[in-house]
């Protein structure tokens, strides 16, 4: 099979003609394990990217001397911006400040990395164990913009390590869902230039194909392994990850 990006199942859709690799401005809010490293690896690749954390950016001086990014207030992190990753614990979404993307760029895209941890960070959350929504949709709703789920998988240290260039067999495969075809395809390009290859894995309401405990989350394979372990998967919450 060919590198780069490959549909799941029967949610095919044509390719939008979203951006195509230029460099954008891009903000990321969480400078944890996952936002931090994408902040190392996007600055790497040339992109304008601010950074923000709930600690306020004089505590990100570190990484920003490292990396060439801007650290900014969380309420500053989407201005201009093209493309904003959101990358905190779940149960904070709903503290994000009002009017977070009111100077964001025309046509702006969100990525979300959530995951929902009930017994170890996030405590219960009615909506999505009583109601069955998924992580992401809870997210968008209290967000306010639709998002793209990705990275929510991923070893943070894979994102620094274990990149590789088009077409290597040994190049991993990330699932990406969404409901924005556009949006979905500038993820895409992006994880591309990232050094992964991507799996559509449907629309927002089928991302519980990858949440925790599900046989595509941590898996570290190709595009072949990711489209069986997304098939393969449960809608049912294992215990780990149930309140």
């Amino acid at each position: 099979m060919r590198g780069g990006c490959r549909w799941f199942g029967l949610h095919a859709e044509p390719d939008h003609p979203a951006r195509t690799g230029e460099l954008m401005k891009i903000g990321i809010i969480g400078a944890g394990n996952i936002g931090g490293n994408l902040t190392r690896r996007l600055t790497a690749l040339g992109h304008d990217v601010s950074v923000a954390n709930s600690r306020g950016p004089e505590t990100l001086s570190d990484l920003a001397k490292e990396t060439g990014a801007t650290a900014v207030t969380v309420a500053e992190a989407a201005r201009g911006a093209e493309l904003v990753v959101v990358t905190i614990p779940l149960k904070n979404v709903p503290e994000l400040p009002a009017g977070l993307f009111d100077r964001a760029a025309e046509d702006f895209v969100v990525i979300e990395t959530g995951n929902y941890y009930p017994k170890q960070r996030d405590g219960r959350i009615a909506e999505i164990e009583d109601e069955g929504l998924t992580e992401s949709r809870w997210s968008e709703g209290h967000i306010g913009h639709p998002v793209v789920k990705a990275f929510n998988g991923t070893y943070a240290e894979d994102i620094l390590d274990r990149h590789r260039p088009a077409g290597d067999p040994d190049r991993m495969a990330l699932p990406v869902a969404g409901d924005d075809g556009a949006a979905k395809q500038t993820v895409r390009v992006l994880i591309d230039a990232l050094g992964f290859d991507s799996v559509d894995a449907g629309g927002l309401d089928d991302s519980w194909r990858q949440q925790p405990g599900t046989p595509v989350y941590g898996l570290r394979a190709g595009t072949d392994a990711v489209v069986k372990a997304l098939a393969e998967a449960s809608p049912v919450r294992t215990a780990d990850f149930k309140g």
